[in-house]
């Protein structure tokens, strides 16, 4: 097996990625530099996967909430009408200033559940689908539900502390933290 040129990590058969550090697999003669280290902005001839920008991420995961929004509303609406209010926003007792950084509510529920179905089985959710991105691992392969439900946590639950510390310590590779645990990348799909 091959090690990785900019950690040493051992490589598997046919990564384009490393999983450790993230950085791409080329062969001596496929070497190109590329603006950010570990995984290319741009398309390159070893690994084909194009890293999504943020604002796109963004503009996929507000799609998906504003689709799971309408759910939830009309799941309130329903139960309202039936004599059983339910708030799926919030939880009583939790103060708001934690609330702004981990949010286990049953709207969480309802958008960990979205997201770990939709992109453990197709790599997309609806609004990945309509911004043309992917969850894939770091190795272009597509992920199981498993490596979805750890990296749809994040998102899920405590996004603004995931997307905060994935910006500080993985700037060049876009990733959340819950992405760098569960190993995977957001791409454009051509």
């Amino acid at each position: 097996m091959a090690n990785c040129k900019n950690c040493g990590n051992e490589l598997p058969d046919g990564a384009k990625f490393c999983p450790r550090c993230g950085a791409p697999v080329t062969k001596p003669q496929e070497a190109t530099p590329t603006p950010f280290a570990g995984i290319p902005s741009e398309p390159t001839a070893a690994s084909g996967l194009v890293l999504a920008f943020w604002w796109e991420r963004f503009v996929a995961w507000l799609i998906d909430v504003v689709i799971i929004g309408v759910f939830t509303a009309i799941l309130g609406g329903l139960a309202y009408l039936a004599g059983t209010p339910i708030n799926f926003t919030s939880l009583p007792g939790w103060p708001d200033p934690i609330s702004f950084f981990i949010s286990f509510n049953p709207e969480g529920l309802f958008r960990f559940l979205y997201w770990m179905f939709m992109e453990g089985t197709s790599g997309q959710s609806l609004g990945k689908t309509v911004m043309r991105l992917k969850v894939v691992h770091v190795d272009g392969t597509s992920i199981n539900l498993g490596e979805a439900a750890v990296e749809s946590v994040g998102k899920a639950f405590f996004l603004p502390l995931d997307l905060l510390l994935g910006w500080i310590l993985y700037p060049r590779r876009r990733q959340r933290i819950f992405n760098y645990l569960s190993r995977t990348i957001v791409v454009k799909v051509a």
